[in-house]
């Protein structure tokens, strides 16, 4: 393990530490560190697709912010990114570059949104996506999902993570 790595996973330690005094929130990391975390300990990865625009998908995310149990589940057995799905820069994940990809004047979507949140030919906001440790896709949820259902779909990924 490089020492670039070794600095990045003791300072996303530190920050899980200092959660737990704190006011907990969900621990989010970039596609460019997933690596280097798997490297120390394997975790499947939940990859939050969604859009600054869309009112479900900042629904799920007070889910994410507020609901306490939710939160300690996802950092103690989940690696979590947040992905705009029109973000505009570059992202390096998996060996591969992804890029955003116009679709008019204004708009588009970023190739990798539609790599990991693209079910039976189309994508909606908000989706999940869950990876494992070889960054494969293991599951999929495209739809809005209340706090008890989130949850629920948490408790048994993370029971049954491949």
């Amino acid at each position: 393990m490089n020492q670039i790595c070794m600095v990045k996973i003791i300072a996303i330690g530190c920050i899980i530490f200092l959660s737990g005094y704190i006011n907990a929130q969900v621990i989010n990391v970039d596609f460019e560190q997933i690596k280097c975390l798997q490297e120390v300990k394997k975790k499947p990865v939940m990859v939050f697709i969604q859009t600054d625009w869309c009112k479900y998908c900042n629904l799920m995310k007070q889910t994410l912010k507020y609901d306490k149990e939710t939160t300690k589940l996802l950092n103690e057995n989940f690696y979590v990114v947040y992905l705009n799905a029109e973000e505009r820069k570059a992202i390096k994940f998996s060996g591969r570059e992804f890029k955003f990809k116009p679709t008019g004047a204004n708009t588009g979507v970023h190739q990798l949104a539609l790599e990991l949140g693209t079910i039976d030919g189309s994508i909606s906001y908000p989706t999940l996506c869950f990876l494992n440790d070889e960054n494969e896709i293991t599951y999929q949820y495209g739809g809005f999902l209340d706090s008890k259902s989130l949850l629920k779909t948490l408790q048994i990924i993370s029971q049954n993570p491949n």
